[in-house]
């Protein structure tokens, strides 16, 4: 049944989306309009260069960057957990459980039924990512089995994300290309972070505080 609080929201939604034709039949705006498109959408970095603008970017962003392969994985992504002195590890359920085979801390597969509340009492969680832009230092998660929810990496204060560097692209055309349009995109430039009219800097205000990202070669 419909309130009369969601009746007066779509009288107003209504009353927008009038204005706005309303508007473009004054200024004779076309039905169409074709959008220019003359800006780069591929590039010829190589992939040394990508890695290392990439990791850049994320410095500059106050993450914490370690590099590893993929047979050094499982050991990196210990020694990273372990620095942080995580005992409890929330991941996205579509990863391999034997990346956390020498992990030492209790490490559960995250649910998409359990309650979001819950992820607040863990110490680290970890994800995949789906595409990565070197150019600005942005990691996109895709809501997805190996991506995880977008509350599993924006509850808990910390973070660690794996960025496989053929995910990686140069620019924000090519990183936009990779998305999928109709799934949730949570885009990621460094810990979470925001200022006051002071310019004081707080961070994890909107997501994690502490961003470790393991670029795998």
């Amino acid at each position: 049944m419909t309130t009369a609080e969601e009746r007066r929201n779509a009288d107003a939604k209504r009353e927008i989306l009038q204005r706005v034709r309303d508007a473009q039949q004054l200024s004779h705006t076309p039905a169409e309009v074709e959008v220019p498109r003359e800006y780069n959408t591929t590039s010829e970095m190589g992939r040394d260069e990508l890695r290392e603008l990439l990791i850049g970017r994320l410095v500059d962003y106050r993450a914490d960057v370690t590099r590893s392969s993929s047979e050094e994985l499982p050991a990196t992504l210990a020694r990273v957990l372990s620095e942080r002195g995580a005992h409890t590890v929330r991941y996205a359920e579509g990863l391999d459980t034997g990346l956390f085979a020498e992990v030492d801390a209790e490490c559960t597969p995250d649910s998409r039924d359990s309650d979001p509340r819950e992820l607040d009492a863990v110490d680290a969680v970890v994800t995949d990512s789906h595409v990565s832009c070197a150019q600005t230092g942005t990691i996109c998660l895709q809501s997805n089995a190996t991506n995880g929810r977008r509350a599993l990496t924006l509850v808990p204060d910390r973070h660690v994300c794996i960025v496989h560097m053929d995910t990686v692209v140069y620019g924000v055309p090519e990183m936009v290309d990779r998305l999928d349009p109709e799934l949730p995109v949570t885009m990621i430039s460094g810990p979470s972070a925001t200022s006051d009219i002071e310019l004081v800097r707080v961070e994890g205000v909107h997501g994690p505080r502490d961003l470790m990202v393991i670029v795998v070669d």
